[in-house]
Order: C-alpha cells, then sequence, then structure tokens
C-alpha cells in the first residue's frame, strides 16, 4: 500500500531503505509504538535466498566455518569489538529474529532452525550452506542432509538456473542415496516458456498441484525425501508445501534457486502487504530525493518517485540505504561517498588500497569494510568520533568494519543493527 498525499506528514520515526535493514527497523519501530514512515525500493529483496543467516564464516582472515553462531559471536566481540554486531547483546540479537521470524509467520511464511546452531543445506549448485533460519518449506531438506536418507531431487524441462542432475552429481560421494529426476509440467507446457515465477503462482491451484504430484510419483523409488526447486508458491506457500506432503506421501522441501528468487518475491510481497496494518507509512517504491535537518531539530524529506511528490517531517531518520548494490554508498575516483546526506565514511587511504592482489585473498578486501562509522546508539559519527546528529541513526550493511558476505551475515546484521537502533532511539525517547 502506497500513501501520496501533497501535506506534509508528521512522523516521529522516517526509514530510508526498504532492504533487510530498512523492513526490520520498521516492523521494530511499528511493534514498539512509533508512527514510522518508510520510503526505498524494494527490488533488492528479490535478490534474497530466503535464508536468514546470522554468522555462518569467521570474520578476519581465518575463514572458519562456524557451528554455532553464539559461540562465533562471543568471540568476534573479543577479536574484533569495532564490529557493529558487538553493538548489540545476545539476547537483544535473539530477541530481533524472534520478532522478524514470528511476523513472517503469522503472515503465512513460517521459519525453522535449531535455537543455538546453524542448519546446514544444500544449495542450487549442490554446495552445502550454513544458515541460522530457513522458511519452513525447506526445512525437511535439513533434515534429509543430516540423515543421507534416500532423497529424490526433481527439476522442470525448460525451467533454467535448477539442475537436480548437477546436484546430485556434486553430492554424490557424500550422499550416495541421491537421486535425480526431470520432469514436465503439462499445464505449463501449455502455457509457453517457462519461469519461476509462473509455475509458483500457478501452483496456488490445486489442480496444479495434482499435475506436479502425479508427474513426480514415477520416479520416487526407495526415496525417503523429495526435493524441488524453490517454487512452491509465494502467498500461500505453506498450503502447496502441505499439500504436496500428503499427495506423494513424504516430506518435500525446497532448495534456494538462482536470483531472482521466488523466496525474494515472497519476503518482499508480504513486508510491502503486512508492514502497513501495523501502521506503517509506505512509499516502497519512492525514493528520498532530499534531506533537510532544521534549527527545531527534525528533518524534512522530499520523496517520490522520479521527483518529489511528498514532504516528510520526522522527528527521528534511521538511514538503512545499503552499499553500493542498494546506492546507499557511491564509488569515485575521489573515493567512497555516502550518497544522500554526504555523511563521511571510514575507508581505505585511497583507491589502490581497496583490493589487494588475489581476488580470493583469505583477508578479503579493505573495501568491503568500508561504511558509516558510528556510535553504541548506533549514530553515524564524523571524523573526530563526534555524533553527526542526535536523531539520526543508520543500520544494516552501510555501517563500517563489517563484511557480512564474506561471514555469511547479511540478515543477521541487518536484523540486529536495525533492533538495536530502534531500541536504542526508544530509550533516546524515554531520556528525553
Amino acid at each position: 500500500m502506497e500513501v501520496a498525499t501533497k501535506e506534509p506528514i508528521a512522523c516521529r520515526l522516517m526509514v530510508i531503505g526498504a532492504g533487510m535493514a530498512g523492513m526490520a527497523a520498521a516492523l521494530f519501530a511499528a511493534r514498539r509504538g512509533i508512527s514510522t514512515v518508510q520510503a526505498g525500493l524494494t527490488g533488492e529483496t528479490l535478490y534474497a535466498s530466503g535464508l536468514f543467516d546470522l554468522y555462518g564464516v569467521a570474520h578476519g582472515s581465518t575463514r572458519e566455518l562456524i557451528d554455532d553462531p553464539w559461540q562465533g559471536l562471543k568471540q568476534l566481540e573479543q577479536s574484533y569489538p569495532e564490529h557493529p554486531f558487538c553493538r548489540v547483546s545476545a539476547p537483544q540479537i535473539r530477541s530481533a529474529m524472534d520478532l522478524l521470524t514470528d511476523f513472517l509467520g503469522d503472515a503465512g511464511h513460517p521459519y525453522a532452525g535449531y535455537p543455538n546452531k546453524n542448519a546446514r543445506l544444500i544449495t542450487p549448485v549442490g554446495t552445502i550452506k550454513r544458515t541460522y533460519r530457513v522458511p519452513e518449506t525447506m526445512w525437511a531438506g535439513v533434515q534429509a542432509l543430516e540423515e543421507k536418507a534416500p532423497c529424490l531431487i526433481v527439476d522442470i524441462h525448460g525451467l533454467r538456473g535448477f539442475s537436480a542432475a548437477q546436484i546430485v552429481r556434486t553430492l554424490k560421494l557424500s550422499w550416495p542415496g541421491l537421486r535425480a529426476a526431470s520432469i514436465d509440467l503439462p499445464w505449463q507446457n501449455r502455457l509457453g516458456p517457462k519461469y519461476a515465477e509462473h509455475i509458483a503462482r500457478g501452483l496456488e491451484v490445486e489442480a496444479a498441484r495434482r499435475e506436479l504430484a502425479e508427474a513426480i510419483r514415477p520416479h520416487l523409488g526407495q526415496a525417503k525425501f523429495v526435493g524441488l526447486p524453490a517454487i512452491l508458491g509465494i502467498h500461500d506457500s505453506r498450503g502447496v508445501h502441505h499439500d504436496l506432503n500428503q499427495m506423494l506421501g513424504r516430506p518435500v522441501f525446497e532448495i534456494p534457486t538462482m536470483p531472482p528468487a521466488i523466496s525474494g518475491i515472497r519476503l518482499k510481497e508480504t513486508f510491502e502487504s503486512h508492514l502497513p496494518p501495523l501502521g506503517v507509512k509506505s512509499f516502497y517504491h519512492h525514493t528520498v530525493h532530499s534531506i533537510h535537518h532544521r534549527a527545531n531539530g527534525r528533518f524534512v524529506l522530499e520523496l517520490g518517485r522520479t521527483e518529489p511528490e511528498t514532504t516528510v517531517v520526522a522527528e527521528h531518520v534511521l538511514l538503512a540505504t545499503g552499499r553500493f548494490l542498494g546506492k546507499g554508498l557511491v564509488a569515485e575516483r575521489q573515493g567512497i561517498r555516502e550518497a544522500l546526506m554526504d555523511l563521511p565514511v571510514c575507508q581505505p587511504q585511497n583507491r589502490s588500497c581497496w583490493h589487494r592482489q588475489q581476488f580470493l585473498d583469505p583477508q578479503g578486501h579493505a573495501i568491503n569494510l568500508a561504511g558509516i562509522e558510528v556510535d553504541d546508539r548506533f549514530r553515524p559519527l564524523n571524523p573526530d568520533g563526534q555524533v553527526v546528529y542526535e536523531n539520526l541513526s543508520a543500520a544494516g550493511s552501510i555501517l563500517a568494519h563489517q563484511d557480512w558476505i564474506r561471514t555469511k551475515s547479511g540478515t543477521g546484521l541487518a536484523v540486529a543493527t536495525a533492533y538495536g537502533a530502534i531500541e536504542a532511539m526508544v530509550n533516546g525517547f524515554v531520556d528525553s
């Protein structure tokens, strides 16, 4: 739902950004009863795997795989206290992840996971990935991998980016009970080229589920589990998943697909449809064209699609615009700059220090640690270490001293820092 008006909108909080950090911040603020406006482009969410990584690979050069993310975060605090994770306590991170997954569960997209360890599941290229929480539709895959049970992996003729045969070839030595099958979907053949989104939306019709089950059944053999690409519906993935379990008589699980992915569409549409009823005024396909800090301390923002359309007056602003892909940071010849407010960016001394000679250097590249320096309340700092604005916060991948891609911690970082920023903001409201 989008709100468009020429009258200024007054709110307590303006969230700039509609990736995972922005969505989480809007959710946490709404749960706290804070009047919230949110603006940003949700297209990045389409690239989400649906997996919620917390902390899967140790920060630094060791590249140690993490089985217990909580123990890993404790070690991170000892070794790299400047990391943004270290500004949020473990109980706060648990609460943040619980609030997010409870929200998604209530919206019809439940998640599953272990309380104190990362789960392991297979990827679309047949590798093994560690992650903290997975959509419930993928959980049987975690169990199948743990048991190394007889399992059938199914792909669909004409659906690109997913090969059951490739997955089986990659894992066959360690998982002998794995088999591959390719099927046709008669109802999809009638519709022309096969696209994952078309199949997913089609499977929300019961007759299409029956056809899918009938196409799989001749290949079952002794399989105790069945793996499919993540195509089991969008708005009713739980219902589609349940029906296929019943029709095939054994647990079915989804395997994440290459982006843009159905799991990302599910998240995008869930956030867009379920945050506004909580009181979030949403401008999901708008950007912030300008932002000014008034003498009275409030921010004035101009929002719009291609030009300013709406004015928002906010007591507090949370910046969750991401890094380079989200265009929160911009790399130029003179260095890296923050795109919206020209905030100071913690970065290497010059461009020659951005990258190491080897692309896969175990120490990573310095440019991936660049970002906004903040204090313990997630308020951006100037080069002298002073708070830029008392009522400005930042959260998510725009923060400095973290490399979320290498540490497999994208959702964890976004959700934890969004929670920390909102809690600090609430405490600031109380103090004032």
